[in-house]
């Protein structure tokens, strides 16, 4: 028996995923570090309403961070998912689950090593061949979260940091992907990069020591996958090529140790930009995205790389794009509609998210990045998707691609976690920007 309670729910069927939840954790962490003045402290770590002197985003990355440490319980021992897809037996509340995995209905659930073997208990099998996928993201965001937080935390820094280390160093052992494991369905992270990940971790090892030899180890990596190959292709399998942006190239773009290496790796930053500009070109919307399950999740991915490209190097050669796929994702898009539970206030925006708790007890899930627009042909092909309500944007539904706000398309309307964290390194510039806007005038 192991104890991982906490952490968060992957979206609406209560898995829980390390891949996901520690790329969570670091993209908070990351928002934090670049705006810190963008992100308040209006509750506390358990989400009470009353300030604790800690920004709240920290509060929830910490939420996460005491997550995977259960989840890494000693140097021997990594844990990547909870649960598995014997959960999809009903739309009801975390508390209502009576899944019965053994052991009773409602009790406890499996957890699942990482591994380097092929998973899954059932007819389907992942493509495991490594660790280093998930134990980079643990790294890194232990390693970034013991930085940020030592200040409020002194002695679980201190425990983060060691815990990166180990990560890192086993990481190195064993390269290669552990994709999560699949149930009596056929989906699953089918992740096939990991050396992003590794990248990732050796920066953030570098940025906590100083020693050179994770800045060699982060450009070595780096170079083996110089740009996220979905990035201009038109199709990839589920979360294939993940995280969706690649937050290692910016540390080496930024990094003033090597200049060579600065060089480098701010043209792959501008090669994928690139890439996703030229496949725009005689899109109405100047949008160059696949549309894959949570393409959402790639445009922001896209213009969190626009903004970083931009920041670095004055060049402003994607401003446009970058616009275009902002305001895509605020309802300048074909169906009119924010991707965005209840954000903007006033606007068009998700109200029949693939929720329980929107669904059943009317309680909004507000900020929640919905999957967003997915081609037709892959909603066509999945396991029991269908529209509960009448299509009320059926005028503005194509042969190539669909978006419905109905609760029972999880293809398209369902708000996943770690796309939602993603949004706040966007958010966070935007709030910034607005803040020194308003400074000025005063001035």
């Amino acid at each position: 028996y192991f104890n991982t309670v906490g952490g968060w729910h992957d979206a609406s069927d209560y898995l829980q995923y390390v891949t996901t939840s520690a790329n969570a954790v670091y993209q908070m962490l990351f928002a934090y570090s670049r705006y810190p003045e963008s992100f308040g402290d209006r509750y506390d770590a358990n989400g009470r309403k009353g300030s604790n002197g800690i920004p709240d985003i920290l509060d929830e990355a910490k939420w996460g961070l005491d997550w995977l440490v259960k989840m890494n319980p000693d140097s021997m021992t990594y844990f990547n998912q909870i649960a598995d897809d014997r959960d999809h037996v009903g739309f009801t509340l975390p508390n209502e689950q009576q899944v019965d995995y053994g052991w009773g209905a409602g009790k406890e659930r499996p957890v699942y090593f990482v591994s380097p073997e092929p998973q899954g208990l059932f007819k389907y099998k992942n493509r495991s061949t490594g660790m280093a996928s998930t134990l980079g993201k643990y790294a890194s965001s232990f390693a970034l979260g013991a930085r940020l937080l030592r200040t409020y935390y002194p002695d679980f820094a201190t425990q983060l940091q060691e815990k990166a280390s180990q990560a890192f160093r086993t990481g190195m052992q064993h390269p290669g992907v552990s994709q999560t494991a699949p149930g009596k369905a056929p989906y699953f992270y089918e992740e096939d990069n990991w050396t992003d990940d590794m990248q990732l971790a050796a920066m953030e090892m570098f940025h906590a020591t100083g020693k050179h030899k994770y800045l060699d180890k982060a450009i070595g990596y780096g170079r083996m996958e110089p740009v996220t190959p979905w990035m201009g292709a038109d199709s990839a399998r589920h979360y294939q090529w993940y995280p969706f942006v690649n937050l290692g190239h910016y540390h080496l773009a930024v990094q003033k140790k090597d200049i060579r290496a600065q060089n480098e790796f701010i043209r792959n930053m501008r090669s994928g930009l690139q890439h996703v500009s030229e496949r725009a070109e005689g899109n109405a919307f100047l949008n160059g995205i696949p549309f894959i399950w949570c393409s959402n999740n790639l445009t922001v991915a896209f213009i969190t790389q626009c903004r970083l490209y931009h920041e670095l190097t004055g060049d402003d050669s994607f401003l446009e794009i970058e616009t275009a796929m902002r305001d895509w994702l605020l309802g300048c898009n074909p169906w009119g509609t924010s991707m965005i539970v209840g954000y903007p206030e006033n606007g068009d925006t998700p109200v029949d998210p693939h929720s329980a708790f929107t669904h059943l007890h009317d309680i909004p899930v507000t900020g929640g990045l919905v999957d967003g627009p997915i081609y037709h042909s892959i909603f066509n092909s999945l396991i029991g998707i269908y529209l509960a309500n009448e299509d009320e944007y059926a005028d503005f539904q194509s042969d190539e691609v669909v978006y419905h706000d109905d609760y029972a398309d999880y293809s398209t309307n369902e708000p996943t976690m770690d796309g939602t964290a993603s949004l706040t390194y966007y958010l966070g510039y935007l709030s910034a920007m607005a803040k020194r806007t308003e400074y000025s005038k005063i001035l």
